[in-house]
């Protein structure tokens, strides 16, 4: 075999590695390999500025290093942390309806988010008329509690 060749063509050899674990990341899904494979064509610039082996070796291995320590962690947060999912009735929490059938401290309606509730109001000494705009502010139970939202220009 002649070393002279393999020397001379060693990035090669570097984005070789890159791509098979690039793809060897996609059964992973863990980011390891694909920051792995940052390290590789690190090794495989260090290549073509000229520098030997031991040089690419360093520099993939502090790369690969960096990349595990500071990169991934980010990347693992971001892709395990959403928007915050509102289920039941805290999805209700804030939302505005309007009311079906007046709403005293003794009862009432209110549809809201496509649903029918039974209401109550937030401030006991309230009296909502029919088909005003409310807002929910508390769930208790299966009844809403809702204030009047007011009206521009009125």
């Amino acid at each position: 075999m002649d070393w002279d060749w393999v020397t001379e063509h060693l990035w090669g050899a570097w984005l070789a590695l890159a791509m098979l674990l690039g793809v060897l990341e996609l059964f992973s899904l863990d980011l390891v390999l694909l920051m792995v494979a940052a390290g590789a064509l690190a090794g495989m610039a260090v290549d073509f500025a000229g520098l030997g082996f031991p040089i690419q070796l360093l520099a993939a291995s502090a790369t690969s290093l960096a990349m595990l320590t500071f990169v991934r962690p980010t990347f693992i947060k971001r892709l395990h942390s959403g928007p915050d999912l509102k289920q039941g009735f805290d999805a209700l929490l804030g939302e505005e309806g309007f009311t079906v059938a007046e709403i005293t401290v003794h009862g009432g309606q209110v549809k809201v988010g496509g649903e029918i509730w039974t209401a109550r109001p937030y401030d006991d000494t309230a009296v909502i008329p029919v088909g005003a705009k409310v807002r929910v502010y508390e769930i208790r139970g299966a009844t809403a509690y809702v204030d009047e939202v007011p009206q521009l220009g009125a």
